[in-house]
């Protein structure tokens, strides 16, 4: 369990999370409507009559939406409903231009399933945790009032209006914001590799409502708050504990927590009140007249399953069995374009060990330091193999592939070319090697005789010493063996 207390004056307190993910659904077209998605469009250029409610208009469900939701329940291994309904729930603000939203509340697209957070002792997180997922249902995106436009008036953009969201409802099982981040980019993972989201918080297609409540350990469960709409993992963590903090201050004061909804501000770290909470009967859900039951068949479902890929837990765990460490592993898997990648890299040829080291340092750290994703990496997987397979047979050292890489990054060309062009063939000469270390040892009597004195330690001069005459050309396991047989 991980240890995640609030100390107060009164004792400590247990934290209770729960999230709520709006995920815009990845389709041409809105949950209801033929009017396109794509993010940046100038504003109420993407709006068809279904999403304005113009008089008569009737909603008519895009197979693909309801397609990629079910997708995403079985990714979390959850039950799919093959009997569901939209319900219509009423409220009215601006840019809801129907007076409802059409959402499930009564019987959701997906039930019960989970998912699996990871050990992560820098972030607290001791143990592996099943994290329950509640459900997820499907239901259509509002517009967006836009502030910054006018002075004193605001504007309408109905672009997301009618598009489709999947809301996925965990239980309250985290108790930690390292928890809460850890479940938020695990789901987001899953559903960039399944496709049904690209999980880009920043342009608003992934967000999270969070829940929270705090209570004394074994108590039960105290009056939650929920703040809206928070579009990344880091302010996520950040609302879940400043808003403990809050109210294990408001409690210990003698107050209560109110139950209500409240927004975040990410300049401060801190959350408001927005307004009172609502309940479900206050938004007066009723079954919507306009649409159909959704009804899923065996040939339906045998569809979505067969179109699943590999998933993050079923990869990761390949990856170990093929002897790559657990970290090396989880670094590997975080983000479905690594996955891929690397998967290119070994159809291509290489050594999984050794291909895992090479990337998650020499390829990561030469992509963070030129600010690109590996999808735009300068070489690629199969590129990368050859310089891989170079170091393996011998043709090249470990130190020379390092300088083969950085000319590939700027140049693009092909390893085995560099190291013919620029002469960085390996050498296994024996005879060569021996004349180059009795040099080395000629020129350095006070180290070798500390070393047959028994400062063992100075071996690992020796070969440097040896190396940088050669010019790093040398094969190092025959200059280690020749250095022992020299230094007696």
């Amino acid at each position: 369990m991980t240890d995640y207390r609030i100390k107060g004056e009164t004792g400590e307190w247990e934290v209770v999370i729960g999230l709520e993910v709006h995920a815009q659904v990845t389709s041409n077209a809105k949950l209801f409507s033929g009017a396109a998605t794509a993010f940046g469009a100038e504003p109420n250029t993407q709006v068809s009559l279904v999403d304005a409610a113009m008089p008569g208009m009737l909603p008519v469900p895009n197979r693909e939406c309801i397609r990629q939701a079910v997708r995403t329940g079985m990714a979390i291994d959850a039950q799919i409903n093959k009997w569901s309904r939209f319900d219509r729930k009423n409220y009215f603000y601006a840019d809801l231009p129907q007076g409802y939203q059409i959402s499930q509340l009564y019987h959701p697209l997906v039930g019960e399933g989970s998912l699996t957070i990871e050990a992560d002792e820098k972030a607290g997180i001791d143990e592996a945790k099943r994290i329950a997922i509640e459900r997820i249902h499907v239901e259509q995106d509002a517009g967006k009032l836009m502030h910054d436009q006018h002075p004193t008036m605001s504007f309408v953009d109905l672009n997301r209006s009618g598009v489709a969201l999947m809301e996925i409802v965990s239980k309250p099982d985290m108790r930690s914001p390292a928890e809460a981040g850890a479940y938020l980019r695990k789901l987001r993972a899953i559903l960039r590799y399944v496709g049904s989201c690209d999980g880009n918080m920043e342009e608003g297609s992934m967000r999270a409502d969070v829940n929270v409540s705090v209570r004394k350990p074994g108590e039960a469960l105290g009056t939650r708050t929920e703040t809206k709409n928070v579009n990344s993992v880091r302010f996520v963590m950040q609302a879940i504990e400043y808003e403990a903090k809050r109210q294990v201050e408001v409690l210990e004061s003698g107050g209560t927590v109110d139950q209500e909804t409240r927004l975040f501000n990410p300049d401060s770290g801190t959350t408001r009140t927005m307004r009172s909470k609502e309940d479900a009967h206050d938004y007066r859900y009723f079954p919507d007249p306009d649409l159909l039951p959704l009804e899923l068949d065996d040939a339906f479902l045998d569809e979505c399953r067969a179109s699943l890929p590999e998933l993050p837990d079923a990869k990761r765990a390949r990856y170990e069995a093929a002897g790559i460490s657990a970290y090396n592993a989880g670094v590997l898997t975080a983000e479905v374009e690594s996955a891929r990648w690397f998967d290119a890299l070994l159809d291509a040829g290489a050594e999984p060990k050794a291909a895992a080291n090479w990337m998650t340092s020499e390829l990561f750290g030469a992509l963070n330091r030129l600010g690109r994703e590996i999808a735009d990496s300068p070489v690629g997987p199969a590129q990368a193999a050859e310089l891989l397979g170079l170091v393996a047979d011998g043709t090249i050292s470990g130190s020379i592939a390092k300088q083969v890489f950085e000319i590939m990054l700027e140049t693009g060309d092909d390893a085995a070319e560099i190291v013919e062009d620029k002469g960085l063939r390996q050498t296994s000469d024996t005879g060569a090697i021996e004349a180059v270390i009795a040099e080395v040892l000629a020129k350095n009597p006070n180290q070798l005789e500390q070393y047959r004195g028994g400062k063992e330690a100075l071996f690992g001069f020796f070969v440097g010493q040896t190396m940088k005459a050669m010019q790093g050309k040398a094969n190092p396991q025959v200059v280690n063996e020749l250095l022992k047989k020299a230094l007696g």
